[in-house]
């Protein structure tokens, strides 16, 4: 597995046991560390786990506010925790990633890739449908995010952001 693809499924599942658990801030170091640990040893970067993260939650106010535009049929507690998850990973690098590093059509790829892997039978034709129409009203490169119809500013109802870190222990097997 590409050292991205498995950090975006470290960083899917670290957010899916935080939103699964209650949202605990002062849980997600630990959750993140133990998942690294069990699910990629040795990997490369896991910074960029941590700067996924990091960002969803900096944003995750205007991530739901976007999935709930995107799917109005689909309250934002009604839609499994996977794919949800999956939604904010996907819509965060597509608005606020590095397009030049990420283009938008593997943002996509990669997070339909995700929920088949993680969700349900139907979870990849949902998120592909959902960031679809977001990837269609954002356009080509260019614009930095999604406005909201209503206005301009999106508040966060999100609990107060704390960066969390990946503590990496030194394999002295190597």
């Amino acid at each position: 597995m590409a050292s991205r693809h498995l950090s975006r499924s470290i960083a899917m599942q670290s957010l899916y046991e935080w939103d699964f658990r209650g949202r605990h801030q002062e849980m997600l170091t630990e959750i993140i560390d133990r998942n690294v640990k069990e699910f990629g040893p040795g990997i490369e970067d896991p910074t960029f786990i941590s700067n996924l993260i990091n960002g969803v939650l900096e944003h995750i106010g205007e991530l739901d506010q976007i999935i709930e535009k995107a799917a109005p049929q689909w309250p934002l507690d009604q839609i499994a925790i996977v794919d949800r998850n999956v939604l904010r990973l996907g819509i965060y690098e597509l608005l606020f990633g590095n397009r030049e590093e990420v283009p938008p059509k593997v943002a996509i790829n990669e997070s339909i890739e995700l929920a088949k892997t993680f969700g349900g039978d139907a979870s990849g034709k949902f998120v592909n449908g959902v960031l679809g129409t977001i990837y269609r009203e954002i356009g080509e490169p260019g614009k930095d995010h999604v406005k909201s119809s209503e206005d301009d500013h999106v508040a966060s109802d999100a609990p107060k952001k704390k960066e969390v870190e990946i503590t990496e222990e030194k394999n002295t097997n190597s």
